[in-house]
């Protein structure tokens, strides 16, 4: 079965026959490659009912047994082992942290934020997280980036939580922040009265240069 780029990159971080709650699940693609390549166990969760309806159809298509679906608002009502794998991709940091605030969670977290990544972050570390890694993908013009949580202790600067601990040494990471902060750059007024913006995103860019 073929996937996306982006799922293919957050499958590769899980490991063979794991058991796998997949949060945002959409038409459960993820999970039905990880029970097929990878063996795994998988809960397929959506808040979404058409979306969920979809998802079940892929996975009698496919034959994908050890998928079950939950029609649900995040992680409410689900039954957590400590050893479970949690993958939350598809939504923004806002709501990221709505779902992750309703639980005391003590899993592995695989997230795949839309929006601040900085903010998320800031938010894992301030509830005990620290990023085993980080992953950047390029897939259709659009850019995603992928980060692994699981729990302990950190010491992360200021520039390793904007720019991530392990993605500021990643060049094509680099090279792409550079363009868009180029880009802002060149949009913001020239008569900036406090010039505010301007210095933030020249900082930022600076930054960034310093790590090619």
């Amino acid at each position: 079965m073929k996937i996306s780029k982006r799922l293919e990159t957050i499958a590769s971080l899980i490991p063979n026959n794991s058991k796998v709650i997949d949060v945002g699940c959409d038409h459960a693609l993820l999970d039905i490659y990880l029970c097929q390549e990878k063996g795994c166990k998988c809960i397929a969760s959506d808040v979404n009912q058409k979306a969920l309806d979809q998802a079940k159809y892929n996975i009698l298509r496919f034959h994908a047994k050890d998928v079950q679906t939950v029609l649900t608002d995040g992680l409410d009502g689900i039954s957590l082992d400590s050893n479970d794998i949690i993958v939350i991709s598809g939504m923004g940091t806002s709501t990221i942290k709505e779902i992750i605030e309703r639980r005391k969670l003590e899993n592995r977290m695989i997230i795949s934020t839309h929006t601040d990544f900085q903010d998320l972050r800031k938010y894992m570390v301030t509830v005990g997280y620290k990023i085993q890694d980080e992953k950047y993908v390029e897939e259709k013009g659009k850019h995603y980036i992928i980060m692994d949580f699981i729990k302990g202790e950190s010491n992360y600067s200021i520039e390793d939580l904007e720019f991530g601990p392990i993605l500021k040494g990643n060049l094509l990471y680099l090279e792409n922040e550079i363009a868009k902060l180029s880009e802002i750059i060149e949009r913001i007024p020239e008569k900036d009265p406090e010039r505010t913006l301007k210095e933030i995103v020249l900082k930022k860019l600076e930054q960034l240069k310093k790590r090619i």
